[in-house]
C-alpha cells in the first residue's frame, strides 16, 4: 500500500514537471531556466517595422564558477548554437560573440563567458510582414554549460514583438544589455591602426599600432590549435601601441599563412584582424606589399590622375602657361617645372598633415574629405569661376606676364606656377586614379613618416610629366610659338573651367539641398561683378578694395546657406541610392546576405567624385552589367559618401582604402575574402569579376 502510494506521487510529479517543462516551452518573453544558468530572448526594441533591420539577442545569467564557450573554446567546448523558428518575413543572420575571458580549468584554459553575457543577433523584416501584427521569435539553444564538469544543455526560447509602420523605441528594459555587448563585440581596426604578425621559434609575435600607449592587451585565435591556450602571454606598451608575445601551441608543425584573431583591450574593447604570418618584420595586414612597392604605385598612380576627369582643366591652364614659357631660357623653364612641383608638395603635404592631426585626435577622414564640407564646395566654385572669368577676357589674373615689367615679371610667373601646382592638388582629390587606392590606405594606416613618403611618392607623380617637359629643352621644341593665337587659346581653355564649376554648384545641392543653389549663384554673379571692376579700372588700388570686398561678400553668401540648410538637410544620398537597383549601404545587411550565401557588390562613390559619375553611367548602369546583376543573383548597395559618414569611411579602412571610387564584390559566404576591383571601371573588368562568384547564381 505504502508502495503503490509512493509510486502514484512520483508519477505525478514527474506530469507536474513535463507539463511545467511544457509550459515552459510555449512561454513567451520569460526567462527560461536550464541545468545551471537562465537563458531569456530579448530585443532591443518592443517594436519592428517592415523592410527594417533590428537586434535580437540570448541573454545568458550564469549561476556562480559556471560558464558558457566563446567561438574558439579553447582548449575543450564548443560554443552555443541555435536553431531558429521564425515567421515568414523575419530573417536572423550569424550569432554575434563578444570579447571573451580567459577562463583557468586546471592545467587547460577556455575562452567564455562566466555570470552574465548577451549574444546579438541581427534580423530583417522584410516588406511582406504586415504592420499591426504579433510574431513569435522563437528558437531552440544547444549549449554546453562548464565548471568542473561540463553538462549539455537544451532551451527553447521565444519572445514576441509587434511589427508596426515605424520601428519603435529602445526598450528601456534591454538598453543597456545592448549597449555594453556593443562595446564588447570585435570591430575592424580603425582608420589609422595596423596590426603585424611575425614568428619566432616558440611564439608568435602580435603588434597592435593605434597612435596611443596601450597598458596591456589580450590575444585571442579565432582558430583551434594556433597557440598554447594555458600560457601565459607576455605585452610590451608602446608608445604608439602594444606588442603581445603569445607561445605556439606545441607540437604545431605547420605555420599558418595568416594569423585570424582578435586583440582584446582592458576597457574590454576589441579589434579583430587577420595579418600575415612573417619570419622578419611584418607587412601590413592589409595590403602586404613592402613600402617601395607601395611608393611605386603611388608615383604611377600620381601620373594617371593627370588624366582624370577632376584634373582636366587645370592641365589645359598649365599647358597654355608652358606654351607661354617656351620661348624661355632652359634655365626658367625648369625653375618653372620645380616651382610647380613644390607647390604641387607643399599642398599634399599639408593634406597628410592634416590627416594625421585628425587621426591623432581620434577623428578618421579620408581621401578628398574636403569635399564632403559644403564651405569648400563653394569656395572652390568660386574661385574656378573667378579663374574662368579671367581666361575669358574679363580680366587678367597674372597668367601672361606680357604687361608687367623686369623683376615683378619674373615673380609672378613662378608664383602662377606654384599656385597652378596647388590648384592640381585641390581639384585632384575627389579622384582616386588607378593604384592610387591601395597606396593611400596603406599610408594612412602607418606611421606618419611612411604616410609622407607616400603621399610624397604621389604628389610626385602628379608633377612628373609637366616636369620632364620642362627638364628635357628638346620636346619644348615641338611646342609652338607664342603669338595671337594664345588669347583665343586661353578664352577656349575657360570652357572647360566653366563646366567644372557647373559640376561644383551641382555638388553643392546634394549637400545643401537645391534651396541652397540660389545664394552659391548669387555668389557668382557678385564675383562677375567683382571681376567686371578689376577689367575696367585695372591696376587701381580703388578698384582692387572694391574686388576684395565684392569677392568676400560672395563667398559669404552660399556660407551662410550652408550654415542654416546643411544641419536640418543631414546627409543626403542621390537617387539612385534609394531605387529598387542600388540599396543603401548597410554592414549588417551585407553580413545577413553572405550568410544567406547571396554575393554582394558595393559601390562607394560620391556626387563629388567625376571619375565615380562616369564609371556609373558607363558602366554599372549598363545594361549588361545589370543584367549580369541579376542573373547571379547579386545584391547591389551604394555608399554614399557625398556627406561623412563614419560607417563608410570605417568600411574603406577596412577594405585598406581611403577614397572614392572603391568597387567590392562581396562573395556569399562569411568567410571568403572580398575582391576589390581597379578604380577605373569597364563592363569587361565587372563581367569577368561576376564569373568568378562560385556555384550557381543563388535565388533572390
Amino acid at each position: 500500500m505504502w508502495r503503490d502510494t509512493k509510486l502514484k506521487t512520483a508519477a505525478v510529479l514527474f506530469l507536474l514537471t513535463v507539463c511545467a517543462s511544457l509550459l515552459n516551452r510555449g512561454a513567451s518573453a520569460q526567462p527560461v531556466r536550464a541545468t545551471h544558468l537562465t537563458v531569456e530572448l530579448v530585443s532591443e526594441t518592443n517594436a519592428i517595422a517592415p523592410g527594417r533591420d533590428f537586434l535580437a539577442g540570448l541573454h545568458f545569467v550564469l549561476d556562480k564558477g559556471w560558464h558558457i564557450y566563446w567561438i574558439n573554446a579553447g582548449d575543450a567546448g564548443e560554443p552555443t548554437r541555435v536553431d531558429w523558428q521564425l515567421p515568414e518575413g523575419i530573417t536572423a543572420g550569424n550569432l554575434q560573440f563578444p570579447a571573451p575571458q580567459r577562463l583557468p580549468l586546471g592545467p587547460l584554459m577556455d575562452f567564455g563567458y562566466e555570470n552574465e553575457v548577451l549574444l546579438p543577433v541581427p534580423m530583417r523584416a522584410d516588406s511582406s510582414v504586415k504592420p499591426g501584427s504579433t510574431e513569435e521569435l522563437s528558437g531552440e539553444l544547444h549549449f554546453l554549460v562548464c565548471s568542473n564538469v561540463c553538462i549539455p544543455g537544451k532551451a527553447r526560447v521565444a519572445h514576441k514583438i509587434t511589427v508596426a509602420t515605424h520601428p519603435g523605441p529602445p526598450d528601456p528594459s534591454t538598453a543597456a544589455l545592448f549597449l555594453n555587448a556593443e562595446r564588447h563585440l570585435p570591430r575592424s581596426l580603425p582608420a589609422g591602426a595596423s596590426v603585424t604578425v611575425r614568428r619566432t621559434k616558440a611564439a608568435y609575435v602580435v603588434t597592435l599600432r593605434t597612435g596611443q600607449r596601450i597598458a596591456s592587451a589580450e590575444f585571442y585565435p579565432f582558430d583551434q590549435n594556433v597557440i598554447a591556450n594555458a600560457a601565459p602571454q607576455t605585452d610590451q606598451p608602446l608608445p604608439n601601441g602594444i606588442r603581445i608575445s603569445v607561445p605556439k601551441a606545441q607540437g604545431s608543425q605547420q605555420v599558418p599563412a595568416a594569423l585570424h584573431g582578435l586583440i582584446k583591450l582592458p576597457d574590454g574593447a576589441a579589434f579583430q584582424f587577420t595579418s600575415p604570418v612573417s619570419a622578419g618584420p611584418a607587412k601590413d595586414q592589409r595590403t602586404g606589399e613592402s613600402l617601395l612597392h607601395v611608393l611605386a604605385l603611388a608615383f604611377l598612380g600620381g601620373v594617371i590622375l593627370n588624366l582624370m576627369p577632376c584634373v582636366f582643366p587645370v592641365l589645359f591652364i598649365k599647358g597654355l602657361s608652358l606654351v607661354q614659357s617656351s620661348g624661355e631660357e632652359r634655365k626658367r623653364l625648369r625653375v618653372h617645372g620645380i616651382v610647380y612641383t613644390g607647390g604641387i608638395l607643399v599642398s599634399f603635404w599639408a593634406i597628410v598633415a592634416v590627416l594625421l592631426l585628425l587621426r591623432a585626435g581620434g577623428t578618421h577622414l579620408g581621401w578628398g574629405f574636403q569635399f564632403q564640407s559644403p564651405y569648400f564646395v563653394a569656395f572652390m566654385a568660386l574661385l574656378l569661376f573667378f579663374l574662368g572669368l579671367s581666361l575669358a577676357g574679363q580680366f587678367e589674373i597674372g597668367l601672361s606676364a606680357t604687361s608687367l615689367g623686369g623683376e615683378l615679371a619674373q615673380r609672378g610667373g613662378y608664383s602662377g606656377s606654384f599656385f597652378t601646382g596647388v590648384l592640381a592638388t585641390v581639384v585632384a582629390t575627389p579622384c582616386t586614379a588607378p593604384f592610387m587606392g591601395a597606396a593611400i590606405g596603406f599610408a594612412l594606416s602607418q606611421s606618419a613618416y611612411v604616410s609622407f613618403a607616400v603621399f610624397t611618392a604621389l604628389a610626385l607623380g602628379l608633377a612628373a610629366p609637366y616636369v620632364l617637359l620642362t627638364l628635357q629643352p628638346a620636346w619644348t621644341r615641338i611646342l609652338p610659338r607664342p603669338g595671337a593665337w594664345m588669347e583665343y587659346l586661353k578664352q577656349a581653355v575657360s570652357i572647360p573651367v566653366f563646366a567644372t564649376v557647373i559640376w561644383m554648384v551641382w555638388v553643392f545641392a546634394q549637400t545643401v539641398g537645391s534651396s541652397g543653389v540660389a545664394a552659391l549663384l548669387a555668389g557668382l554673379l557678385v564675383t562677375a561683378i567683382a571681376g567686371w571692376v578689376l577689367g575696367h579700372w585695372p591696376a587701381k588700388w580703388g578698384a582692387a578694395i572694391a574686388s576684395i570686398l565684392l569677392l568676400v561678400a560672395a563667398i559669404a553668401l552660399p556660407s551662410v546657406a550652408a550654415e542654416k540648410l546643411a544641419p536640418s538637410a543631414g546627409p543626403r544620398g542621390r537617387a539612385s541610392t534609394g531605387s529598387d537597383v542600388w540599396q543603401p549601404f548597410s554592414p549588417q545587411q551585407i553580413a545577413s546576405y553572405r550568410a544567406k550565401g547571396k554575393p554582394v557588390f558595393v559601390d562607394f562613390s560620391a556626387a563629388w567624385c567625376l571619375s565615380c559619375q562616369v564609371n556609373e553611367r558607363v558602366v554599372l548602369d549598363a545594361a549588361a552589367v545589370q543584367q549580369a546583376f541579376r542573373k547571379r543573383g547579386v545584391v547591389t548597395m551604394r555608399a554614399d559618401w557625398t556627406d561623412h559618414n563614419d560607417t563608410i569611411t570605417a568600411a574603406l579602412a577596412q577594405l585598406g582604402r581611403s577614397g572614392v571610387p572603391t568597387y567590392v564584390l562581396y562573395y556569399g559566404g562569411p568567410e571568403t575574402q572580398p575582391t576589390v576591383l581597379p578604380e577605373v571601371l569597364t563592363q569587361r573588368i565587372v563581367l569577368n569579376a561576376l564569373k568568378q562568384l562560385p556555384g550557381p547564381a543563388p535565388r533572390p
